[in-house]
C-alpha cells in the first residue's frame, strides 16, 4: 500500500537528521551512560562529560522532549528505554550501531554526488580502529536480537559443519551451535576481525566448536570444508553481482552434495521498489561501496541456480529492518 504523504510527514522526513544527530551526539558524549540510574542537573552532567553548561542544557532538554530523558524540575534521568538500550555495558546496548550511523552520515550528506557520478564518495574518517569497533560491535548487537530467532526457524538437526561466511564476531555461528549441540562451525572473515571473534566465542565457551579462518572470500579460496550448511548474512549487499556470483560458486563448491545454503540480507521484491528499508539500504551501499547494492529475490535465485542450488525458497520474518532469508540445497550428483 502506498504511503499517504502530507506536508508534516515530508518535513519530518527531511528534517529527521535533527533527531538522529541529537541521539548520536548524546551517545558520543556518553550522556546516557553518565546518568545511568542517577539524576543530575545540567551543570553536573556538563562537569562529568567536560562540556559547556549552556549547550549541555540545550541537548538535555531536546533529549527530554524526545522522551529519552525524564526531566524533573532541574534534574535529568534516563527513561526506562534509555536505561535498557543506551547505557554502555547493558546487554541490550545500541550505542555502537548509533556511532556507526554517525560515522557514515557524512557520506549520506553527499548522496546527490554519488547519484550524479555513480561512485561512492569520500567521507571524513574517525580512524580505522574506531570505525571497525563501532561497525563490528553494532552488527553484533543487532544480530543478537535476530540470531536466536534464525536458529529456531532453521532447524539444522543432523548437520555437522557450518560455514559462517563473512561472519564477523560469529553471532550466528554461536546461536546455531547453541541450538544444535552436534554442530561445529567455522567463521571466515578478514584477519582484522579474528581477535574480536575469538573473544566473543570465548565468552560463550564455544572455542572447541567454533574456529576462525582469516581471509578475503572475494580473493582467497574457501578453506576448512567440506561443510554441510553455509550461512551468509549481509555479505551480498557489499559486493557487485559479479563478485557475489564468484563467491557463491566457491561457497557451493565447499558444500557437500545435499548441503544447505542460507542467505540473509536486505532482499528486494523483484519490482525493486519495496520493501522500503532494503531500497534505502541500496543507497547506503551506493555512497559507501564501489558496486554494492540490495539484490532482489529473482536476482539471488538466479545466482544460486547457476551454481547448482535447487529447492530455493524465500522466508520473511517481519523484522524491523525488513531483512529476510533465501534458502536452497546443493544438487546431489
Amino acid at each position: 500500500m502506498a504511503k499517504e504523504w502530507n506536508i508534516g510527514m515530508l518535513l519530518g522526513v527531511s528534517g529527521g537528521y535533527w533527531q538522529g544527530c541529537t541521539v548520536q551526539a548524546a551517545v558520543r558524549l556518553k550522556i546516557f551512560t553518565v546518568l545511568g540510574e542517577t539524576k543530575y542537573d545540567a551543570q553536573e552532567v556538563a562537569e562529568r562529560i567536560d562540556s559547556d553548561n549552556r549547550a549541555t542544557g540545550l541537548l538535555l532538554d531536546a533529549l527530554a522532549a524526545m522522551g529519552l530523558l525524564i526531566k524533573t524540575e532541574l534534574e535529568y534521568a534516563n527513561s526506562e528505554f534509555s536505561r535498557k538500550f543506551l547505557v554502555a555495558d547493558v546487554p541490550g546496548y545500541m550505542g555502537h550501531i548509533i556511532l556507526h550511523h554517525h560515522q557514515i552520515l557524512d557520506g549520506w550528506a553527499q548522496l546527490d554526488k554519488a547519484v550524479a557520478t555513480g561512485r561512492c564518495v569520500e567521507r571524513r574518517s574517525y580512524g580505522a580502529e574506531t570505525e571497525r569497533e563501532s561497525f563490528l560491535m553494532g552488527m553484533f548487537n543487532l544480530a543478537m536480537m535476530v540470531a536466536p530467532q534464525m536458529a529456531e526457524k532453521f532447524k539444522l538437526t543432523g548437520r555437522k559443519r557450518l560455514l559462517d561466511l563473512g561472519g564477523g564476531p560469529g553471532t550466528y555461528a554461536i546461536n546455531f551451535c547453541k541450538a544444535n549441540p552436534e554442530l561445529k562451525a567455522v567463521i571466515l572473515d578478514r584477519p582484522t576481525t579474528e581477535p574480536f571473534a575469538r573473544q566473543v566465542v570465548g565468552e560463550y565457551n564455544l572455542e572447541d566448536r567454533i574456529d576462525f579462518i582469516g581471509g578475503d572470500f572475494n580473493i582467497d579460496p574457501i578453506l576448512g570444508g567440506p561443510y554441510d550448511v553455509a550461512w551468509l548474512s549481509h555479505v551480498l549487499h557489499s559486493n557487485s553481482s559479479e563478485q557475489c556470483q564468484a563467491f557463491l560458486e566457491k561457497t557451493v563448491a565447499a558444500l557437500e552434495p545435499g548441503g544447505v545454503i542460507l542467505l540473509h540480507d536486505f532482499i528486494l521484491d523483484d519490482c525493486k521498489d519495496r520493501p522500503e528499508f532494503p531500497a534505502l539500504f541500496a543507497l547506503n551501499m551506493l555512497v559507501g561501496t564501489e558496486r554494492g547494492r540490495s539484490y532482489s529475490q529473482g536476482e539471488i535465485a538466479a545466482m544460486l541456480k547457476r551454481v547448482g542450488i535447487v529447492d530455493i525458497a524465500h522466508h520473511e520474518f517481519g523484522l524491523p529492518n525488513e531483512s529476510s532469508v533465501i534458502t536452497g540445497v546443493k544438487k546431489k550428483v
